[in-house]
């Protein structure tokens, strides 16, 4: 039919436009591998809040936190992340003491009073008074609360007309001896600012902006789940407002490695401020206190090199021992961690990446991008396309054209929503045409017009009773080394296919958000599982006919009586999938000698491949495709070997990982696979030749 012939003649046309946009994306590629590289420094932030806890509970408190501010400072540590203050953080500084009602009471030795339950605040000196005093009374006076002088054993202080539960809730200004402590010891100033401060005051904002710019500060690390002017944005547009401020004193942002959610009015702050940002790793303070100095190096110098994270911020805890009946600290083993010759700080200098203040990454917005990437989202479509018609091949054209008019008007609504539905599906498309090209070699191999003839046959199908033709289960024998040359060939050419959609992944995906994950690839379940459902249904319902057939097999194989064989199938298939879910995502887990080994390959190559590659995926591919050409039941290893080929491109949706971290991890992943491949094939070529020689021989024949 004429529609059949324009179809096949659309599959030709419809790999070309793929091609044309793997080779538009190639540039992307390049102009983000330059950006990656424009900024290496890292820096180092401890929590000063978390020396002043420790120190509030340590025999000499200022005298500790000048000590551990010198430890720190020898150590390398370059930054100190200060706060907004409160009530409870001033007191714990030694700025100041806080009483309630009955304390107060207590204190000047009367009876407190039934009739107001008040704030009573002193100041620890006269200095303290002076650059406290603003700080508190600006808080009172924000929050509309009364107040009045009080003096007790000549000490200045404060009655606040509040509950202490309720004083101790208000956010305050900066402590400005604190920031002088840590100017004066010679550390950079990281500022902690917070949405808890609302409305939200562009007078008040400017001001702190000023005062800390005279610090040194020149980036934010936002503390809570929300940025600055996030509250009132819809009002006051209060993001805007502090983006302009932002830029105005040349800050800029930290975004928190992560989080379960960005924080909130991050990304619109990071776009007002052209996306001067950097990513931070937290060590936590349980972390700091069980991991081992070389535990902590080894998970900085990943995050550093496959993460893009240019600045480790380091917090600390105190523990109670009752074994030892002392308080510990971890403030001086990070210290230890973190200086000397193989300390953390020397070990990433060594593997490029020196210690100083993070920089944002530089970052070229050129004319030729939009056309281009309209070129990759062409191509992108073109092998969505192909996918469907693999299936259903008497529609190509009308799903191309309908992909067209679907992507645009998209395009109108959410650009980014369409760019990263066009890029789930490439990555999807791409190692499901790999497999369907290469089960249509295999079926033309055996089943189909190519089959081979000639040569030894242990067993062939015959007539059934009602006449059909059995499946056949066992083909005519294929000379070893012609097995092999095949079965490499086809992986060779079904690796090509699936790399088809890298380029247009990280062509569609060209923009910084993803790079400092304020955006992220979407569907990581559907492309984990996707094109391994897909390639089950192709291999069990097609037969490389197309959608011939495909129905009347289906309802033969439902038909079929369970049997146990099928049980423990189910079983093992199962328990398959449950390991692969496991190993699935983020939160994938792994055992202790896979981490050993993981470590091994890292600190050898550089790089580490994924296991689920070189080990679960290209090995039983490799080997399926030797045996496939002999063994039918060896099909079922073409829809396992998938998970290396759809790993591969899931490689490369980690779109904040270098882009060649990531091309370097697919090439180790295909050498070693390849290389456990032929070494599976090997050891079934010994187990066949024993099986023939020792164990078939012996097996009766059925009589006639």
């Amino acid at each position: 039919m004429l529609w059949q012939r324009w179809n096949r003649q659309a599959k030709v046309w419809l790999w070309v436009i793929t091609l044309i946009g793997v080779v538009a994306a190639l540039p992307l590629g390049a102009q983000r591998m330059a950006m990656e590289d424009s900024a290496d420094t890292v820096e180092y932030a401890f929590d000063y809040r978390d020396i002043i806890e420790v120190a509030e509970q340590q025999a000499a408190p200022q005298l500790f936190v000048e000590e551990q501010l010198k430890l720190l400072k020898d150590a390398g540590v370059n930054t100190m992340a200060v706060y907004e203050s409160s009530l409870k953080e001033l007191s714990q500084a030694g700025r100041l003491t806080y009483y309630n009602e009955k304390d107060a009471a207590l204190l000047q030795g009367k009876f407190p009073s039934e009739h107001v339950n008040h704030t009573y605040i002193l100041f620890a000196g006269e200095e303290e008074e002076e650059k406290i005093g603003p700080v508190v009374r600006d808080a009172l006076d924000r929050s509309g609360v009364p107040y009045r002088d009080w003096t007790f054993g000549g000490r200045v202080g404060i009655v606040a007309e509040q509950s202490l539960a309720a004083m101790q809730l208000k956010t305050m200004d900066f402590d400005p001896m604190s920031l002088d402590t840590i100017r004066d010891a010679g550390f950079h100033i990281l500022a902690r600012f917070s949405d808890r401060i609302f409305p939200y005051d562009a007078a008040r904002a400017d001001a702190q902006l000023a005062m800390l710019k005279e610090y040194g500060v020149t980036r934010l690390l936002f503390d809570g789940e929300k940025a600055k002017g996030a509250s009132n944005q819809s009002d006051l547009k209060s993001l805007d407002s502090f983006g302009e401020l932002l830029n105005q004193y040349g800050i800029g942002l930290t975004a928190i490695e992560n989080l379960k959610k960005p924080q909130q009015g991050i990304n619109k702050l990071a776009y007002l401020t052209d996306y001067n940002v950097v990513r931070v790793y937290s060590l936590s303070p349980e972390d700091s206190i069980e991991m081992t100095p070389e535990g902590i190096a080894d998970r900085f110098q990943l995050a550093a090199k496959d993460r893009n994270i240019r600045l480790f911020f380091l917090n600390s805890t105190v523990q109670a021992s009752m074994d030892t009946g002392k308080l510990n600290h971890s403030v001086d083993k990070l210290a230890l961690a973190m200086g000397g010759e193989d300390g953390v700080i020397a070990k990433l200098e060594k593997a490029g990446f020196p210690s100083g203040e993070a920089k944002a990454f530089d970052r070229v917005d050129a004319s030729w991008e939009k056309p281009v990437r309209a070129v990759v989202a062409l191509g992108a479509i073109a092998i969505i396309t192909l996918l469907v018609a693999a299936f259903l091949p008497a529609i190509a054209i009308p799903v191309f054209l309908l992909g067209l008019v679907g992507s645009a008007g998209l395009y109108v609504l959410n650009s980014s929503l369409m760019e990263q539905a066009l890029a789930l599906g490439a990555a999807v498309s791409g190692p499901t045409l790999a497999m369907i090209w290469v089960m249509n070699r295999i079926y033309s191999r055996t089943i189909g017009d190519r089959r081979m003839v000639g040569g030894e046959t242990w067993k062939v199908g015959g007539a059934s009773y009602e006449g059909e033709l059995k499946t056949q289960w066992v083909f005519p024998s294929v000379s070893l080394s012609r097995r092999i040359g095949i079965a490499l060939n086809w992986f060779v050419v079904g690796t090509l296919i699936t790399l088809t959609a890298v380029p247009l992944v990280f062509g569609l995906l060209h923009n910084i958000t993803y790079s400092l994950v304020l955006e992220q690839f979407r569907g990581v379940s559907v492309l984990f599982f996707g094109p391994l459902f897909l390639v089950a249904i192709y291999v069990f319902l097609y037969e490389g006919n197309g959608a011939h057939g495909v129905i009347g097999r289906a309802v033969r194989i439902l038909s079929r009586p369970i049997t146990l064989l099928w049980v423990v199938g189910a079983i093992v298939l199962g328990a398959i999938g449950f390991y692969y879910i496991s190993r699935s995502g983020n939160a994938g887990q792994v055992s202790a000698l896979e981490l050993l080994f993981r470590n091994w390959l890292e600190s050898t190559f550089g790089v580490r491949p994924r296991f689920k590659e070189f080990m679960l995926g290209h090995p039983p591919l490799l080997l399926g495709l030797f045996l496939a050409i002999r063994y039918r039941a060896a099909w079922v290893l073409i829809i396992v070997g998938t998970m290396g080929q759809l790993s591969m491109v899931s490689t490369f949706t980690h779109l904040h990982t270098p882009l060649y971290i990531s091309i370097v991890r697919t090439l180790l992943g295909l050498g070693a696979g390849v290389l456990i491949g032929l070494v599976c094939i090997g050891a079934w070529i010994v187990l066949e030749g024993a099986w023939r020689r020792w164990v078939q021989p012996h097996i009766r024949k059925p009589s006639a």
